[in-house]
């Protein structure tokens, strides 16, 4: 679409949405139009709305700069009723935006999407899992598209195929980063996408054309009922820019996404230095400290209060100097196949186990097929041990996506000089892993996974630090046992502990295929179930289901 039929069609839905109805948690969008000329506006104004709720409670709504003159809100209410609003502007003498008043009329939402008919995410009271504001539990299985703004996916038959693809496979969330992305420098060719970059070359103001053709994109997913979980950048660009530009580049993202049922994340590898730094060590602790101060702005800013975190070198927890500032903890546990396994158990079991509580999800593990390796079996054992030892959510990467190869055109070299490998954004959106990851959370969702305790001591052989890939186990005492058996090649395999007077039903998930088969009656002596041999040799998952 071309620049000038886009700004059109903005300025057409904008002028209907002047006419200010809306519905609940349902984004709306209104225009206002600066009366003084100004020759940067992004970097000389700021807008904010401020709209008083039906039951009294007050929310100040950034607005972003759309390009000349114009400033625009999105705003989504939290209840229905007449809602009433008026405009702050720093220079008060603009009468275009400052002063103005006027109401907004809410009816309840009536449609089907999920975020819009349950309200907002939350992390639960437990601080175990996510949840929408009227408590129903939040399944995350995430995809990981770094580089989704950029033009190699073409916009629009491209991203629309890829969505597709993720929404038959039962993907909830997609990791994306608004701009600014990892193994690159600024202004990278690679980074463009169709209006250029989001900043001008000098970081003096941004380019609103970008965050147009970028607009695009988030709000197709969430119209596709995926949640984009927005990074800000990647950690290193904090110096690059500074805290100043830092917070305008992040107001911007509050301001365009806030209002759609978004997740934020700080910034990718958060405290992670540039890639060539001679001075790493002090560079992490100014990371840290640096991106503290940012979650602490982002949460004041932001009307809607949309969960934060941050996407980690190892945790989130360890990336900020204050847990809370962030609403739950992510993990990036390694990329090494199996050599990755006991670091990724020691850090889910170690992150579910601390305090203060934070709900735990392993957002970056072994991509399919990175380094040539982390095949579908490696996918497999990652989330359901992530998943079965106190994760509340996971996020798989299919390696050629979130770089976006092309054909005959791989993304390239890192700064480091070596590629991370050369498959296309399109075999790698076929890969096995992503269906069966898809298929495994189906499974899950049909039993209350929200309420599942991990407990390796359900069954026997139980993992170690002596045998991580020994099976996992978690569940609902007197109700309800799940275990993944990672390599059966033969042996006994045994469940303890099941509670007296409970009679159990087996069932045998095949993870590759997702069929099922019923083993009928388990049958408990002195406490204990002993399961039928394995006739394949491959992983399994067994599920007790009180009869």
């Amino acid at each position: 679409m071309r620049r000038r039929e886009f700004v059109g069609s903005l300025l057409a839905s904008a002028a209907a949405a002047q006419a200010r109805f809306g519905q609940v948690n349902v984004p709306c969008e209104w225009s206002f139009y600066g009366e003084k000329a100004r020759r940067d506006p992004f970097s000389e104004v700021e807008l904010n709305v401020i709209v008083t709720s039906p039951s009294g409670k007050q929310h100040r709504a950034p607005a972003f700069w759309g390009g000349e003159n114009v400033f625009r809100v999105r705003y989504a209410a939290g209840e229905a009723g007449l809602h009433r609003w008026s405009t702050v502007c720093s220079d008060p003498s603009d009468a275009g935006l400052h002063g103005r008043t006027g109401t907004l009329e809410v009816a309840p939402y009536t449609g089907a999407h999920p975020h819009y008919r349950h309200g907002p995410l939350r992390a639960s009271a437990n601080k175990r899992y996510l949840q929408h504001a009227d408590g129903s539990p939040f399944f995350w299985l995430g995809d990981t598209w770094w580089m989704a703004l950029v033009k190699r996916l073409h916009w629009p038959d491209d991203f629309h195929l890829l969505v597709a693809d993720r929404v038959r496979k039962n993907f909830s969330v997609i990791q994306l980063v608004a701009g600014l992305y990892p193994d690159m420098d600024s202004f990278d060719p690679r980074g463009e996408n169709e209006a250029g970059f989001p900043w001008q070359r000098d970081y003096a103001t941004i380019n609103p054309a970008w965050w147009d053709m970028a607009d695009l994109r988030v709000q197709h997913l969430v119209n596709s009922g995926l949640t984009p979980c927005v990074l800000g950048c990647w950690g290193y660009y904090l110096p690059k820019l500074g805290e100043r530009k830092m917070k305008q580049h992040w107001r911007t993202i509050v301001a365009r996404w806030g209002a759609y049922p978004v997740i934020w994340s700080l910034a990718g590898e958060t405290s992670m230095p540039w890639y060539l730094s001679t001075r790493r060590d002090d560079e992490r602790k100014e990371l840290v400290a640096g991106w503290t101060v940012l979650a602490r702005y982002i949460r004041s800013i932001d009307p809607f209060q949309r969960l934060i975190t941050a996407h980690p070198s190892e945790t989130a927890r360890a990336s900020v100097d204050d847990p809370a500032v962030l609403d739950f903890n992510m993990l990036q546990t390694g990329h090494s196949d199996r050599k990755s396994i006991p670091n990724t158990i020691r850090k889910v079991t170690g992150e579910y186990a601390a305090e203060p509580r934070l709900p735990v999800i392993n957002g970056e593990v072994n991509y399919e097929g990175i380094l040539a390796a982390s095949r579908e079996e490696m996918q497999r054992f990652m989330f359901w041990t992530c998943l079965l030892n106190g994760a509340c959510g996971h996020t798989y990467g299919a390696n050629g996506i979130w770089q976006v190869n092309l054909p005959g055109k791989p993304y390239g070299p890192s700064p480091h000089g070596r590629a991370w490998g050369n498959v296309t954004w399109q075999q790698a959106m076929s890969l096995p892993g992503g269906s069966q990851l898809g298929r495994a959370a189906r499974l899950l969702q049909r039993y209350p996974w929200h309420r599942f305790e991990p407990h390796p001591d359900w069954i026997d052989p139980v993992w170690s630090e002596k045998n991580y890939e020994a099976p996992s186990c978690a569940g609902i005492p007197g109700e309800l046992r799940i275990a993944y058996l990672p390599q059966p090649a033969g042996g006994t395999y045994t469940f303890r502990s099941l509670e007296p007077g409970v009679a159990y039903r087996a069932r045998l998930f095949d993870p590759i295929e997702g069929s099922e088969q019923e083993w009928g009656k388990a049958e408990a002596r002195n406490g204990s179930w002993t399961m039928p041999p394995l006739e394949v040799m491959q992983d399994w998952v067994v599920i007790l289901e009180k009869m």
